[in-house]
C-alpha cells in the first residue's frame, strides 16, 4: 500500500519559513519524480514544485521560484518543500504526490502526471 504523509504545515507570520517533509512507502522511492501541489480555499489545486527522480532536475511555479526550494533525501524515502519569505497568499493545503511514470524528469506539473498522493498539510500565513 503506497502511502504519503505530509508534515510540517502550520501558523506562520508573513516573512518567515517553514519546512514541509512528506514521507513515502509503500514504492521505490528513488525511481520517481516527485511533486508538491497546493489548494487555497475556493482555488483549484496548483503545481508548486516538483524534483526529478535523481534529485538532479528541479521545477518550480513562477509564483514560488527564489523563495521556495525542493529537496529529496532517497535514503529517507522524503521529498522536502522548503518555504521561506511567505505571504499571505502562500496560504493553503499542501500536497505532495508521487509522479505516475517511472524515472520522470521534474517537467511533470499538472495533476494528471501523478498517481499518490497524500492527505496535505496546512499552511496559513496571515495578513
Amino acid at each position: 500500500q503506497v502511502q504519503l504523509v505530509e508534515s510540517g504545515g502550520g501558523l506562520v507570520q508573513a516573512g518567515g519559513s517553514l519546512r514541509l517533509s512528506c514521507a513515502v512507502s509503500g514504492l521505490t522511492f528513488r525511481r520517481y519524480a516527485m511533486g508538491w501541489f497546493r489548494q487555497a480555499p475556493g482555488k483549484e489545486r496548483e503545481f508548486v514544485a516538483a524534483i526529478s527522480w535523481s534529485g538532479g532536475g528541479t521545477n518550480y511555479a513562477d509564483s514560488v521560484k527564489g523563495r521556495f526550494t525542493i529537496s529529496r533525501d532517497n535514503a529517507k524515502d522524503t521529498v522536502y518543500l522548503q518555504m521561506n519569505s511567505l505571504k499571505p497568499e502562500d496560504t493553503a493545503v499542501y500536497f505532495c504526490a508521487a509522479d505516475r511514470t517511472l524515472y520522470s524528469s521534474s517537467s511533470d506539473t499538472t495533476e494528471y502526471d501523478y498517481d499518490y498522493w497524500g492527505q496535505g498539510t496546512q499552511v496559513t500565513v496571515p495578513s
